[in-house]
């Protein structure tokens, strides 16, 4: 049977270990540490429910955030990742035991000093990464009932995109300015129409996935089909917000240093008219 040898113990819930397949690990686990010394073997089967980083640069970044930590918020960071990959039924990118553990620690940290961070941007997150945000919110619970923080709705919103970042192998800085830029695009729209969109409408909703979805497709550089028929007749019908729309995709563009398809242009076209007609209904 195929074990870990331990090198050397963290913590009671990190080790440093030698694996047969990847060489100098760090495990990650409840309880994995405790009562253990070096050169005692752990059977890799009882690391089945841990955590293992492989990535050279990953480990040391961890060894590094370990000390600054608290002993029983990485047992909970490793249970609420456990629980994340269990529901998702996905790989995360490990990347995440650093990113999560640093941003909750900090996050906790302000908690206790009083210094509150706002979340521009957590409507617009909660409605475009709604199961992230799900297992955002679990885990901001599980903090507050094992360490009486409720680091509060704001963080949910920052742990929602620390997970898609995760699940997506995209660095999170993407994932922030992907939500940002959709936050942007919303208020362009506002200001153009002169309307003020209820967030908790169907239109608005249907907005962001779209945009959402738009900045996807451009991300992996996805081809729109074109309808040229359907274009020419948006240009004609709705000039004002094909014009609007195209505007949206030229910031995408500058944004996102990467070309739009035409295609799009036609698929936000009809969205804003919709827009239009709710604000004249109004």
């Amino acid at each position: 049977m195929s074990s870990l040898q331990v090198s050397k113990v963290l913590n009671n819930n990190v080790i440093i270990g030698i694996h047969p397949d990847y060489q100098e690990v760090v495990v990650i686990g409840k309880g994995i540490g405790f009562n253990r010394k070096s050169r005692d073997q752990i059977s890799l089967d009882a690391v089945e429910k841990m955590f293992i980083l492989t990535n050279q640069d990953e480990q040391e970044q961890y060894k590094q955030l370990l000390p600054q930590v608290d002993e029983k918020l990485i047992e909970i960071i490793g249970e609420v990742i456990h629980d994340i990959e269990g529901q998702v039924n996905a790989p995360l990118n490990q990347h995440i035991h650093i990113a999560l553990t640093d941003h909750i620690a900090f996050a906790m940290k302000r908690k206790e000093q009083g210094i509150t961070i706002h979340n521009p941007f957590l409507y617009e997150t909660k409605e475009i990464y709604p199961e992230e945000y799900k297992l955002a919110e679990s885990a901001v619970r599980k903090i507050r009932d094992k360490l009486n923080i409720d680091l509060g709705s704001d963080e949910i919103g920052f742990i929602a995109l620390h997970i898609y970042s995760a699940l997506t192998n995209q660095h999170i800085s993407q994932v922030k300015e992907h939500s940002q830029l959709i936050s942007d695009l919303v208020q362009v729209v506002e200001q153009t129409l002169d309307y003020k969109i209820p967030t908790d409408s169907l239109d608005y909703s249907r907005l962001l996935t779209h945009l959402r979805f738009a900045l996807e497709r451009i991300r992996r550089g996805e081809k729109v089909q074109e309808m040229h028929k359907l274009d020419k007749l948006l240009n004609a019908e709705y000039p004002e917000m094909y014009m609007l729309a195209w505007k949206l995709t030229k910031i995408m563009e500058n944004r996102l240093h990467q070309p739009v398809y035409p295609a799009e242009v036609s698929y936000l076209t009809m969205h804003l008219q919709r827009l239009q007609q709710r604000k004249e209904e109004s």
